[in-house]
């Protein structure tokens, strides 16, 4: 099927605002003579210099202290040595949700309790971390270049992508035939599985199949805006309600009672519940679980616009650092669980 894109000009425009916020200063100088104003300016443009100089300095240090899977530094990839971003330099832009705990998170400062550093937000305040940042992190330094993440809610991170912004979205993101058909999508980074979370003093927790929610009439939410949408109804005589901008708010809705159980992934639910004891996640039955939908993947993948090569040289760079091992992204995720800020 021919690959289609649909820009929306007037939301683009609204949320330009949102996308590529910045900030700056300026200041008067009053000159005495012609000299002194080029004398000032020659000073300011070498100052200026020694900042830009200082910052790729400082994001090559952090480059050279990551290391991969198993331990080893992670050095640029020599056969990557002159790609280059769609816009003609050594920059990987990516845009993450920074509230998806423990895919990704927003904190205060770059300092992360394991020693790693966090990246600080390009279009907003605040630095992120997460395994989707640690990811992007390898893969600029296996391609190279200098890493900048944007700050996006999920609702609207797609115009960023398609009006050029970033390069990619990172953000806990599943393939399906339908996004397939608007953009590309890289190897997978990350295996995840369905899961259902409901109170722990409901009727529900004990329940060991989907089976047993015949009759119940629950109401069901999830995550507006993704794939787990699909899934509410694998639940016999659920009530959809109301889907959230964010998982943290479709767990708060069962936590709260505005809703009786949530569907989102494995990770996610274990991530809550370490800050939501009054939730449990289900361990259903292998022959009376959530089904994955045909032609559907529950896994993580990168998503490119359409025709974008630079997809290509990423699969190159995930390839190049052995991002391909189940087990080692499982306890990479591990860890980002044991890390995540509890406001996250």
């Amino acid at each position: 099927m021919k690959k289609r894109i649909v820009v929306s000009l007037m939301l683009a425009a609204t949320m330009a605002g949102t996308l590529l916020t910045g900030c700056g200063s300026s200041s008067t100088t009053t000159a005495t003579t012609s000299a002194d104003t080029t004398t000032s300016t020659a000073d300011a443009g070498a100052s200026t210099a020694d900042s830009s100089a200082a910052t790729t300095e400082a994001a090559s240090d952090a480059a050279s202290t990551l290391t991969d899977f198993d331990g080893n530094p992670i050095t640029a990839d020599p056969d990557l040595a002159d790609a280059t971003s769609p816009k003609g330099d050594k920059v990987l832009r990516v845009a993450i949700e920074c509230a998806y705990a423990p895919y990704n998170w927003t904190q205060e400062s770059e300092d992360v309790p394991n020693g790693d550093k966090a990246v600080k937000i390009t279009n907003s305040d605040g630095y992120a971390y997460g395994y989707d940042v640690r990811c992007a992190q390898e893969i600029a330094a296996a391609l190279g270049w200098d890493l900048e993440i944007y700050k996006s809610d999920w609702s609207a991170i797609f115009m960023g992508l398609e009006d050029g912004t970033y390069d990619c979205v990172m953000s806990g993101m599943c393939y399906t035939p339908e996004r397939d058909e608007t953009y590309d999508f890289s190897n997978v980074y990350y295996y995840r599985t369905i899961k259902a979370a409901v109170r722990s003093d409901s009727e529900y927790a004990s329940y060991t199949g989907l089976s047993d929610f015949a009759g119940k009439n629950v109401k069901v939410t999830t995550q507006a805006g993704t794939n787990f949408i699909n899934y509410k109804d694998e639940i016999p005589d659920a009530v959809p309600v109301t889907d959230y901008e964010t998982s943290g708010e479709a767990f708060m809705a069962v936590e709260n009672q505005t809703a009786d159980v949530v569907v989102l992934d494995y990770t996610t639910c274990v991530s809550a519940l370490t800050t939501m004891p009054d939730l449990k996640m289900l361990d259903l039955d292998a022959d009376d679980d959530f089904t994955p939908k045909e032609g559907d993947s529950n896994d993580c993948c990168i998503c490119f616009r359409d025709g974008d090569t630079t997809r290509d040289l990423v699969n190159q760079a995930m390839d190049y650092i052995g991002w391909t091992d189940r087990d080692k992204m499982d306890t990479l995720m591990d860890e980002m669980i044991t890390l995540q800020p509890n406001a996250n």
